[in-house]
């Protein structure tokens, strides 16, 4: 599916990864985990397009997108649900779950595609007319979830989706996203500090540190090991 080899990428002259690999199979979700500065943003900005990589390759199914532009990697169905949402806080819920639908493709199946966001998000179809603004943070992270889901995508990135929400709030998020991998074969990656809550939805995992995969495995393994528990959940 996902197949990301020896990328480097940084900031201007500053270099934040080194030789940077990892893969997601069809269905299957992944986490990337790391604290705060251990470059799983700027791993994600690479993958994504929104950061040119000095080196490496990102392959989806075979496909090249390695310092391609953002738009292009979109269309080949990586599409993210960003940290801090980034709703058009103004529109309405329908509104911006309708810019979801980028390609023609996902503007054709638009109506079915929210009928399956608003049985996963039933208040989303309650506050539809309302504007997003006004929304709760947990609701609006839903319809940046939905929104996502919209775009019909082959790979799901969630960055930091319990940043500053509930822990209900976040596990219904993540359950609608393990429901899809499971059901439906989306790839997911889940970009993480909570490391319980990722270990605990994920398959297999990885831990970014100083800007190198110190650490990959599955859940299981990684929630066993001695180093995780120590730096990372508090044991």
């Amino acid at each position: 599916m996902l197949r990301v080899e020896g990328l480097n990428a940084g900031y201007g002259a500053v270099q934040v990864l080194w030789d940077v690999g990892f893969h997601v199979d069809d269905g299957e979700i992944i986490a990337v985990l790391g604290s705060n500065g251990a470059g799983k943003t700027t791993t994600v900005r690479a993958v994504t397009g929104l950061l040119k990589p000095m080196s490496g390759s990102v392959q989806l199914d075979g496909r090249e997108l390695c310092g391609r532009k953002s738009r292009a990697i979109l269309d080949a169905g990586i599409v993210q649900v960003p940290e801090g949402r980034q709703l058009f806080t103004e529109m309405t819920v329908y509104e911006n779950l309708e810019l979801g639908a980028f390609s023609p493709e996902a503007k054709a199946k638009l109506a079915e595609s929210l009928e399956v966001c608003y049985g996963y998000f039933p208040r989303l179809k309650e506050r539809e007319r309302q504007a997003a603004g006004t929304l709760s943070g947990g609701e609006q992270q839903m319809v940046a979830v939905a929104r996502a889901l919209i775009g019909l995508p082959k790979l799901l990135i969630l960055d930091e989706p319990s940043l500053g929400l509930a822990p209900n709030v976040v596990d219904d998020i993540l359950t609608v996203a393990h429901g899809m991998a499971k059901q439906q074969g989306l790839s997911v990656i889940l970009v993480e500090q909570d490391v319980t809550k990722a270990l605990s939805t994920a398959d297999r995992g990885y831990v970014i540190e100083n800007g190198r995969v110190a650490l990959s495995g599955t859940a299981s393994e990684l929630s066993a090991d001695e180093h995780v528990k120590r730096a990372y959940l508090g044991i």
